[in-house]
């Protein structure tokens, strides 16, 4: 269905007519003669004035209609009535960037393990509400909870290490995650956080925030990322050190047991993935239907449009103008040569 957003804005329709009209009242009380201009002059300017009003009234109809808004609502859509509310929150601190994951054969760090994971994740909570936090130096709050996955996927792809600091506050991270649900009357409250070291920045200590978070009925999924074993090049020769060294796992099982939740390990995609299965087993909450309906805007195409009709304007003035200035001269009978 086509509809306009603002359709107060054409009432601005008639405005070139009143102000034409305004001027022909003008230009009547007291016309001006002007000296070299022919009759078959007058009536030519005459005629492209009456033609250069028509294309000017078409620009403004067009610049009009694109301030109205014009969009094409499509069909309503039903929203799944059943679904979870996830909470994401995910580590963005120096660490990550450690290379000691691999994604179909290929060496990478281990927040790109964590967007190819998470994002397949997102895709496939289908009726879930999901909202995204991310926390390094302190904890900031990306995408509240929503059914719109394919935005908290696209905030996820477009975060970046270092954004928020170089640290981790795992005890914010937490803290945060219960204040928004907190807005949630009926919620299953699961928040999922994905680590790759300890608490070591923030306001709020991790056991303290779990307690909290506990008596508030939010239930924690904890996932430790990084590897166990990784080998580093060195002056001599090759070495087996364990990047994981930082990740405190007895803090994090602990956040997860005063939960009721559940401690993952992720030393690589697979591990990482078994979270699904854990999930799936919530049960579904039941919400009020929703509906949405999808809308596409339009007004770009009368936009464009009036800018093709002021090109074809200013090419009409420059033909006038070169007529004017450079008349044809009319052929007048020679006298005899005697």
């Amino acid at each position: 269905m086509l509809t306009v957003v603002w359709p107060l804005a054409l009432i601005l329709l008639p405005l070139p007519f009143i102000f034409w009209r305004h001027q022909t009242v003008q230009a009547e009380g007291g016309r001006l003669q002007l000296p070299g201009i022919s009759q078959t002059g007058k009536a030519n300017i005459t005629s492209h004035s009456r033609q250069s009003r028509k294309r000017y009234w078409l620009m403004w109809s067009l610049l009009v209609l694109a301030i109205a808004r014009p969009q094409w609502l499509g069909d309503p859509i039903e929203l799944p009535s059943q679904g979870r509310d996830l909470m994401l929150a995910v580590d963005l601190s120096g660490s990550m960037q450690i290379e000691d994951m691999v994604i179909n054969g290929k060496v990478v760090d281990r927040f790109t393990l964590i967007q190819h994971v998470v994002s397949e994740f997102i895709e496939r909570r289908k009726g879930d509400r999901i909202g995204l936090i991310l926390f390094a130096d302190h904890a900031y709050l990306q995408a509240p909870l929503t059914q719109d996955r394919r935005s908290v996927a696209q905030f996820l792809k477009e975060a970046q290490i270092g954004l928020v600091g170089k640290q981790t506050a795992i005890g914010e991270s937490i803290a945060l995650a219960v204040k928004r649900f907190d807005k949630m009357d009926e919620s299953n409250r699961v928040l999922i956080l994905l680590t790759d070291g300890s608490n070591n920045a923030g306001n709020i200590d991790p056991e303290q925030a779990a307690q909290i978070a506990a008596n508030r009925k939010v239930t924690i999924y904890t996932v430790g990322v990084g590897a166990d074993v990784m080998e580093r090049r060195t002056l001599f020769g090759r070495e087996r050190v364990n990047p994981s060294m930082d990740l405190d796992e007895n803090q994090l099982k602990h956040i997860a047991d005063v939960t009721h939740g559940r401690y993952f390990r992720a030393r690589n995609s697979q591990e990482l993935e078994q979270i699904y299965q854990e999930v799936d087993k919530l049960e579904p909450v039941s919400r009020d239907q929703l509906s949405y309906r999808p809308q596409a805007e339009l007004f770009y195409w009368p936009l464009a449009l009036a800018l093709l009709t002021s090109i074809w304007i200013a090419l009409g003035q420059l033909s006038l103008f070169s007529r004017t200035k450079n008349p044809i001269p009319s052929a007048t009978p020679r006298g005899d040569v005697r």
